[in-house]
């Protein structure tokens, strides 16, 4: 092309920029590292990764790319990326220049088969997909190969989640390899990310140039000159929510205050709204349209924040937003790094602090069962597919290898992308293709995740510049001090809270219970295992809802229990504040809506006694707190359930049929326990320490309603989750 041709198309470039920001005849124009991106794709057809910081215009590059192609009579763009539901700001904007976007993902099945024809009749510029589309067996099959075929530009959005060596490594992504093989010669291919480190960025390329030459690598400074980082260390839990009540409003217009799990979200949540503040929860457990709103109401600075977990960590567009604040720190320097970055992109000024806590690492260590699973359990699962001759699904699966299903799927997807597996209808069967065990890049992989953990306990303890040590965790080479943060000119952010808010939120925090859900199905696959339980459970034979002090992930009842209930922590008798709290769940428990057991028809009003789980690892403790809940209940303390073996049951935390599988015969009714049942044939309150899946209450509400009792209601000091 030349020097004219050049220009011209760079003036229709910059035409489009200004459609796109809604300024149509002003004087928006790409900047040149836009412009070398944009350029790249269309004169050149080429391959490229683009690592800029979070706010550089990485969607202005494909949307430009897309309209200049398409005008050109390029094929639609196809746009993959897991913030499909974040990226309305910018199929807002792509409207404004006459791109017609549309959406597939899993919210929107009734509008597939009119979004694929209206592909076909080109009436599409931009269709948007999520990675877990990629790995649908119809998609996979029907749909990406005509797609393959017609792309006119393939866009992969938050592109360090191919990468198993990056911090969000995603399984689905790596279904982009088959992809990128069969487009069609000279289909540009754009890659975006903004934390990518040099390994990550490496890989990526790699991957993307496979079969077509090597990518072109753009990549820009990482340094964001409008954040103010800083960290302010706090003695526990209460400080840092009487902290944050009492220096919100000092932030700086609205913003985002993460928590590192849905239980201190929520917690965060409910005293900022007593304290008057017009705040929402955004989190995992979040309705779709409370998350919409919860958006809305942040874009247009109806609330001064979300409290956040990590399902908000990507693709939030608020160029405004005025400031971050963690509550805990993240696993990761890299994670950190994008969240912070939602904040100052469209404002000079912009404020990130960080509140680590104690029980920080206790969290970290509590979700950190993601590592690739081991070799024999790899094996187990193909000769498991191997031997059924037929699509097996995961829930069946999980009768065969002792894997909880999270980590079995993610498995089961590297190792379809590795050609061991493909998900067909009906489950998952065995290629027969040879696979081998990449041992030493496994290891590598979970050494680097102790690494960016402790970088993580470094950055918090620094005396150096704090952007200038996020800069260098991303390997960017220009990384100096910032000028700004609290090492570069000192503590800018007042640490003090006064003892009113100071109690306030311990009261907040010391209120004890949250529901336990009980099961109310049994596992697939057990008749696999020789146990005969299949279906739902039968009502008669059910567990009803119950009650716990905390979950392990709160930050106010669970920094009590997770000490309590450590692997190694001696057993000893339950604790006063520990009782009294118990009894305080159960006061509240009887003056709910419904008392005791609104799910069983005509079951007695209050319990007639108490019944205890027994323990291997703390038998005093458990034992305590059901006599002491019967002696303060003045209920009778009927007997602790009998282990059906000399040895006891220890189960690890495994999946759910794996689990069954050592419980389903564990148990027995003593004869006492059982005369007493059936003397006095009311609700029984069953006491244990900790509930993770539900199992154990099952397995022991199942004996204790057959032996006689109306209804079993489980106490347990803490529950998962």
């Amino acid at each position: 092309m030349g020097a004219m041709d050049n220009l011209e198309l760079r003036t229709e470039a910059d035409t489009i920029l200004a459609e796109l920001v809604g300024d149509p005849g002003g004087t928006a124009r790409l900047r040149e590292d836009q412009w070398q991106a944009v350029a790249a794709l269309v004169e050149e057809r080429r391959r490229a990764l683009v690592v800029q910081r979070t706010g550089w215009g990485k969607s202005a590059v494909y949307f430009v790319a897309t309209a200049l192609l398409r005008r050109r009579g390029a094929g639609p763009t196809v746009i993959v990326s897991p913030l499909l539901a974040l990226m309305r700001n910018q199929v807002e904007s792509a409207a404004r220049a006459g791109i017609q976007a549309r959406t597939i993902n899993s919210a929107n099945p009734e509008e597939w088969d009119a979004i694929y024809d209206e592909v076909e009749r080109g009436e599409t510029d931009v269709l948007l997909v999520s990675p877990e589309r990629l790995n649908s067996v119809d998609f996979r099959d029907q749909v990406l190969p005509k797609l393959a075929a017609t792309t006119g530009l393939l866009v992969v959005d938050e592109a360090h989640c191919i990468s198993d060596w990056g911090h969000d490594f995603r399984p689905d992504y790596r279904r982009l390899r088959a992809m990128l093989a069969e487009l069609a010669p000279g289909v540009p291919v754009l890659a975006t990310t903004a934390t990518a480190n040099a390994r990550v960025t490496a890989d990526v390329a790699e991957q993307l140039g496979t079969g077509a030459g090597e990518a072109l690598v753009l990549r820009g400074p990482l340094e964001r000159e409008s954040l103010r980082l800083g960290v302010v260390r706090l003695p526990d839990a209460a400080h840092r929510l009487a902290w944050l009540a009492e220096h919100l409003d000092d932030l700086p217009g609205s913003g985002i205050v993460y928590a590192l799990t849905v239980a201190a979200a929520e917690e965060a949540t409910a005293f900022l709204r007593q304290r008057g503040f017009d705040v929402a929860s955004y989190t995992g457990r979040t309705e779709n349209a409370d998350r919409l709103q919860a958006e809305i109401d942040l874009q247009e600075n109806r609330v001064k924040a979300l409290v956040a977990t990590s399902a908000l960590g990507m693709g939030f567009d608020k160029p405004d937003l005025g400031f971050v604040v963690h509550l805990g720190s993240p696993s990761s320097p890299i994670a950190y790094y994008q969240q912070v970055g939602r904040a100052g992109r469209g404002v000079a000024h912009a404020d990130v602090l960080l509140l680590p806590g104690k029980e920080d690492e206790a969290i970290w260590r509590y979700f950190a069962d993601t590592a690739f699973p081991p070799e024999a359990q790899v094996r187990q699962t193909l000769a498991a597919l191997a031997d059924a001759g037929r699509p097996v699904s995961v829930p069946a699966l999980e009768a065969t290898v002792d894997l909880r299903r999270t980590r079995l799927e993610t498995m089961l997807k590297v190792l379809d992308v590795d050609g061991a597996v493909k998900r067909v209808k009906g489950g998952w069967i065995s290629t027969g293709e040879p696979w081998a065990y990449d041992s030493e890049r496994y290891a590598w992989v979970a050494r680097q995740r102790a690494t960016e953990q402790q970088a993580m306990r470094d950055y918090v303890s620094t005396t150096r510049c704090r952007m200038e040590f996020l800069r260098r965790q991303l390997d960017d080479e220009g990384a100096a001090p910032c000028g700004r943060c609290d090492n570069c000119v000192g503590a800018w952010a007042d640490s003090s809270v006064s003892a009113q808010t100071l109690t306030g939120a311990e009261k907040e925090l010391d209120r004890p219970g949250v529901e336990v859900e009980p099961r109310r199905m049994w596992p697939t696959g057990m008749a696999a295992l020789g146990i005969n339980l299949k279906g739902r459970i039968p009502a008669t034979e059910q567990c009803s809802t119950g009650r716990a002090l905390g979950r392990l992930s709160d930050i106010g009842w669970g920094n009590r229990l997770r000490p309590l209930l450590a692997e190694n922590a001696p057993d000893g008798p339950v604790s006063d504040e520990v009782l009294r709290a118990a009894v305080a769940v159960l006061a509240d428990w009887a003056r709910s809506a419904g008392g005791w057991a609104p799910d069983v028809p005509d079951a007695s009003a209050r319990p007639v006694g108490v019944v205890a789980v027994p323990s291997l690892a703390r038998p005093e403790l458990v034992g305590s707190l059901a006599r002491g809940i019967a002696t303060v209940g003045r209920l009778p303390f009927l007997g602790t359930l009998a282990y059906a073996g000399p040895g006891g049951h220890a189960v690890r935390r495994s999946n759910s049929a794996q689990r069954l599988r050592a419980l389903s015969d564990a148990f027995s009714v003593p004869e006492d326990l059982a005369a007493a049942l059936v003397a006095a044939p009311g609700p029984i309150l069953l006491v244990d320490d900790y509930t993770d899946s539900g199992w154990t209450l099952a397995v022991a509400a199942r004996l204790l309603r057959r032996a006689g009792s109306e209804a079993v209601l489980p106490l347990a000091l803490a529950a998962a989750g």
